[in-house]
């Protein structure tokens, strides 16, 4: 039985994990950012590190939809990566309800700043 429920539970997980990819080629703004290099990496990474298990880039998930969180900071300052790419390692709560965003420690910054272009890269 416990083998069973063993295999079931890591056949579910390989498949949450294993949609991402689909959801992360989706039409970001309109425009062809294939080309981009901030994108094509940030892309990569998002991918990589499955957060798209939480997040998409239309719909509300688990987090904010990606395009909700380019038009929020759609027009400030360069600073925003840095401070976006923080919260992303730091994780924590409050700017999008009470839903608690997961830190991911082991994420080196430069990854995480890429993530955040990726994501501005949405905006409409």
């Amino acid at each position: 039985m416990k083998k069973i429920f063993s295999t079931f539970v890591i056949i579910l997980f390989l498949t949450a994990c294993g949609s991402s990819d689909s959801k992360g080629k989706q039409e970001t703004n309109g425009t062809d950012n294939s080309k981009n290099p901030d994108y094509q990496e940030g892309l990569a990474l998002v991918s990589k590190d499955n957060c798209f298990t939480c997040h998409k880039i239309d719909e509300p998930l688990t987090g904010p939809p990606y395009r909700e969180v380019a038009n929020k900071y759609a027009g400030m300052p360069d600073t925003i990566i840095a401070y976006l790419a923080n919260k992303i390692i730091r994780g924590g709560s409050g700017n999008w309800g009470a839903i608690y965003m997961l830190p991911h420690p082991n994420l080196p910054e430069a990854d995480a700043e890429a993530m955040v272009k990726y994501i501005l890269s949405m905006k409409k």
